[in-house]
């Protein structure tokens, strides 16, 4: 059996960074996180390239943009989405996921999925850096991975 993995080395790896405004408070912790997982595996976080949109449901019409221009090897996006009262939250959440997988498959660059998405704002917060970690930092960390399966592959 042979198998083909990825490493975690981010050297080489050039990677854009899609953040929402909207709960930027949560979302600044999921940039700082990513930058943090991006130069912990090898690159300079100078070179993570930040791209601000008004809020998690205007992500993938950047990232589209990003993944088409040929400049990234990946595009991590990052937003915070908090369930309130209506279905809007849900709404946003599968638009997204659904949009952003998309993108991926049709140009062929990894598109990763770093948005929040919590009921209330303390599980918010717990996934933005505190408790159950930062989904920025692992979103780079799946976005280095998949670019190097994908030049293992070929």
């Amino acid at each position: 059996m042979r198998e083909i993995s990825g490493n975690l080395v981010a050297k080489g790896v050039k990677i854009a960074a899609v953040a929402a405004r909207f709960n930027g408070f949560l979302v600044d912790q999921l940039v700082k996180g990513a930058a943090d997982a991006y130069s912990r595996l090898g690159a300079d976080a100078k070179d993570l390239d930040v791209v601000r949109v008004p809020g998690s449901n205007e992500l993938p019409v950047a990232a589209n943009r990003l993944a088409k221009s040929g400049r990234y090897d990946a595009i991590v996006c990052l937003g915070a989405v908090v369930r309130g009262a209506t279905p809007h939250a849900d709404l946003i959440n599968e638009t997204v996921a659904r949009a952003l997988s998309q993108i991926a498959l049709e140009t062929g660059v990894p598109v990763i999925n770093g948005v929040v998405a919590a009921d209330n704002l303390e599980q918010a917060v717990e996934r933005c850096g505190t408790k159950q970690g930062n989904k920025g930092f692992s979103a780079v960390e799946a976005a280095v991975e998949t670019v190097n399966v994908l030049r293992e592959i070929g």
